[in-house]
């Protein structure tokens, strides 16, 4: 097999606490890379949440150490799966290695849900990349409240939508929302096949 060239960090827009925004930066980064790896087409953003908006993930930058987790109302990750069975996410809030490994991420920053109480078990709505990059809108108005500084450009919009951000968090799966959504167990049969 040959070498899979991967996107560095510093190739990429990043801003603080807008997670959904800088996935959207890579898609948007990966689609003017015609015939670059990762192809978008064999990409999946990952919004991860639940009902109560209360997700661990460790290995965060966020984090006061490596081993205790950042608790948010949801994060957003990249999932480039173009080589079954080699997963790779890429997420700019991790200390993890970028991309790493998606049995590594999974193993360290999402860990399992056997020692977690219910209300943090977390939910991942799986969104064709491509989708995530054409429908995705944010006006921001979620993050009026927080003292993060927003991104220098911009919001972001589609020709017929100016915000949509609820439809990508929402965990129920029955909602008209993109994508679909997996508890735990079958998120990992997927994306870290045994």
């Amino acid at each position: 097999m040959g070498h899979r060239r991967t996107i560095e960090k510093d190739e990429l827009i990043y801003t603080a606490c807008y997670c959904e925004e800088n996935i959207w930066q890579l898609c948007k980064h990966i689609n003017s890379r015609p015939g670059e790896p990762p192809s978008l087409d064999e990409c999946y953003v990952v919004f991860i949440s639940n009902e109560a908006k209360t997700i661990p993930i460790w290995w965060q930058r966020a984090a006061e150490s490596e081993d205790s987790a950042v608790v948010w109302d949801y994060h957003v990750i990249l999932i480039d799966h173009s080589v079954k069975g080699q997963a790779l996410v890429y997420d700019l809030d991790t200390r993890l290695p970028f991309p790493c490994p998606a049995k590594q991420y999974i193993s360290a920053a999402i860990r399992s849900e056997s020692r977690l109480l219910p209300k943090f078990h977390r939910k991942f709505r799986v969104v064709p990349a491509r989708l995530f990059l054409d429908k995705f809108a944010s006006d921001r108005s979620h993050m009026r409240q927080s003292k993060a500084s927003p991104p220098f450009y911009p919001c972001i919009r589609t020709e017929d939508c100016v915000n949509n951000i609820h439809l990508f968090w929402d965990m129920r799966p029955d909602t008209d929302s993109f994508g679909s959504v997996y508890d735990y167990d079958c998120f990992c049969s997927i994306f870290v096949p045994r």
